[in-house]
């Protein structure tokens, strides 16, 4: 299922697929990575990253030299070169076959000055250059879990596409992939033992009936081997831009300490609230954000915190000081029932998939991603982004930290933002309308 003609229009025809495996034979073909119950009800979504580099930032640099790290990369995360089996009692797992990671060359007739100046109209141009496949499209056990395309720019750029299946691990994970990446071909090789464990120590998560079913997510007809979301509207997406003043002044209208993300989720939330034709539907949100604890070296994790706010009054006509208290303070936690209710009975077979992003309106954290950890030859993506397929029609929002002056040097509280929003198409429109008229966003 490869982005429309539409989207890539700028593209050359010609796309060269390939593979790229594990360096040595990992020998662990009789091993299985196993799927939490987390990660099982992430399937139905894909991560998509996009990084653009200038051409002084990969002057000299070929297709092998940038696929060549990728080998190494996969001796020591093997499980992200596997492909999905399922169990006797019909349970998903990741098999270690070395199966690899698919890459995909492209050329572009444009610049990469020119492609982001078309895409501050229109997002959709991004999706042309991360490569677009759902697992099962057209065989789930052969369906590879990561692509990364790489496009040439007229101008000598380059940009960096990820399509993560999102049952792998969350955004941290994704971005953890491909700056490791950069460092091994900057000649930085980890230690195995840093980061992933072998796979035959992992714990089959025992399933138990549920006795609360979690509100973050949405039950949905089983979908079978065709791991694709299925929806009701056509979905867009846009980016916002949030420089650095805009951030203090919002915060600055805060009587609590409190972050970006949750005065920028609070003027969102109220903001569809006034647009829906039935703001009472608004007045539950799902927040998604990082575990406080470190994550360690685990790389292969779905490890964000799923939960729910709930207001008592109509979210349209509440100051956003009320809402950001709710998202601060109010938020129920629903990890532990999601652990619990992928399957219908202690065997493992499963009942039914979810949808998670956007069963409600979805806004996601990703403050701290290092999205802008990724170096090639020194250098820093000019512009980097992050947003997610298959999201369901309540919409999600993304709140990222925004240029490679921000970087590792930033705090949590100040400095630009990107803030991606993927909503369906009228909801979007209105949205882009109501941001820049009352809060100068656009």
């Amino acid at each position: 299922m490869v982005s429309s003609p539409e989207t890539i229009h700028c593209l050359k025809s010609s796309m060269r697929l390939s593979t790229v495996v594990p360096a040595t034979v990992t020998g662990r073909e009789h091993k299985v990575h196993e799927l939490t119950n987390m990660d099982l009800a992430m399937k139905l979504h894909y991560i998509k990253g996009i990084y653009f580099f200038k051409s002084d930032a990969v002057e000299g640099l070929t297709v092998n030299d940038l696929k060549k790290p990728m080998f190494q990369l996969l001796q020591l995360y093997f499980a992200v070169s596997g492909r999905i089996r399922r169990s006797g009692t019909g349970r998903p797992f990741i098999v270690c076959n070395d199966g690899g990671v698919r890459t995909v060359e492209a050329c572009c007739d444009e610049t990469v000055d020119e492609w982001l100046a078309m895409a501050v109209e229109d997002d959709s141009v991004f999706d042309g250059l991360a490569y677009n496949q759902a697992l099962g499209d057209p065989d789930l056990g052969f369906s590879p879990l990561v692509f990364v395309q790489f496009t040439w720019f007229k101008c000598g750029g380059l940009s960096v596409g990820l399509s993560w299946a999102n049952v792998l691990g969350d955004a941290f994970s994704a971005s953890e992939f491909l700056n490791l990446w950069g460092k091994i071909m900057a000649g930085h090789m980890p230690l195995k033992s840093q980061h992933m464990p072998d796979p035959a120590k992992s714990e089959f998560p025992l399933l138990v009936l549920p006795k609360l079913t979690p509100n973050a997510f949405k039950k949905v007809d089983s979908v079978g081997d065709s791991w694709l979301t299925p929806s009701s509207c056509k979905m867009k997406t846009h980016t916002f831009h949030v420089p650095t003043d805009k951030v203090d002044h919002f915060l600055s209208n805060q009587t609590a300490k409190v972050s970006t993300f949750e005065v920028l989720s609070a003027i969102i939330w109220k903001s569809l609230s006034k647009i829906k034709e039935s703001p009472e539907q608004s007045r539950m949100v799902t927040i998604v954000y990082t575990n406080k604890s470190p994550r360690g070296m685990k790389f292969l994790s779905n490890g964000m915190v799923w939960s729910t706010v709930e207001a008592d009054f109509l979210v349209a006509e509440a100051e956003v000081s009320e809402l950001v208290e709710l998202i601060l303070n109010k938020r129920a936690d629903e990890n532990g029932m999601i652990k619990e209710m992928t399957g219908n009975n202690g065997s493992g077979e499963l009942s039914s998939d979810f949808i998670a992003y956007g069963a409600n309106l979805t806004f996601v954290n990703l403050e701290a991603a290092e999205i802008y950890g990724l170096e090639l030859k020194g250098q820093k993506p000019v512009y980097a982004n992050y947003s997610i397929n298959g999201v369901g029609d309540e919409g999600v929002v993304l709140v990222l930290p925004a240029g490679p002056k921000y970087g590792k040097d930033r705090d949590d509280v100040n400095g630009d933002r990107t803030v991606t929003v993927v909503l369906p198409e009228n909801l979007l429109t209105q949205l882009k309308v109501d941001l820049k008229k009352n809060w100068n966003i656009a």
